[in-house]
């Protein structure tokens, strides 16, 4: 999954989208509720594109927990949070087997399911496309004439520099 621009702040319910940098603080848009609010340096704030969960043996991406639990769900929304804490350890232990147990509290799998439905309600969830091998084989080849031009511009460029800079150098020594 794409999760870009999309932040989780500590102490705040839900998710935010990131929406510009200010000098000290940045200016988020509260997914549910769709209000513009700040939030300073000095809150903890955490991209899901950073966040993974520990495994056993290496740590898995947030994004690819959401594309298994969406590909389990053929697309639709995932368990209510709300259910025993033995129905939601089941089910994400047969999204992600191998979890670390002593890591991964349930509290941590409250909130990547809840972050998924929330997400999956506001048409968020989208599939990252696997790089393709042979896309650079396909690419369209460029014209003679094209390439001349690139050439030509390019020269000219380095030519260019070289002036400039000798310019500067003559302005230091007078």
């Amino acid at each position: 999954m794409i999760l870009k621009d999309i932040l989780s702040i500590s102490g705040e319910p839900g998710l935010f989208k990131f929406l510009a940098q200010g000098k000290n603080s940045i200016i988020v848009e509260h997914l549910e509720t769709g209000k513009r609010t700040t939030a300073f340096s000095s809150a903890k704030i955490s991209s899901l594109e950073d966040i993974s969960i520990f495994t056993d043996s290496e740590d898995l991406p947030l994004g690819k927990v959401f594309d298994r639990i969406y590909e389990k769900e053929n697309g639709g929304p995932t368990v209510d949070t709300k259910t025993s804490p033995e129905n939601l350890k089941k089910y994400f232990e047969e999204i992600v087997p191998d979890y670390s147990r002593e890591k991964v509290y349930l509290s941590d799998i409250r909130k990547v399911f809840n972050w998924y439905n929330i997400l999956h309600r506001k048409n968020m969830l989208i599939r990252e496309e696997p790089e393709q091998k042979g896309a650079d084989e396909t690419a369209k080849p460029e014209s003679p004439a094209e390439t001349e031009s690139v050439k030509n511009n390019a020269s000219k460029k380095k030519t260019a520099e070289p002036a400039a800079k000798k310019k500067a150098s003559t302005k230091k020594s007078k």
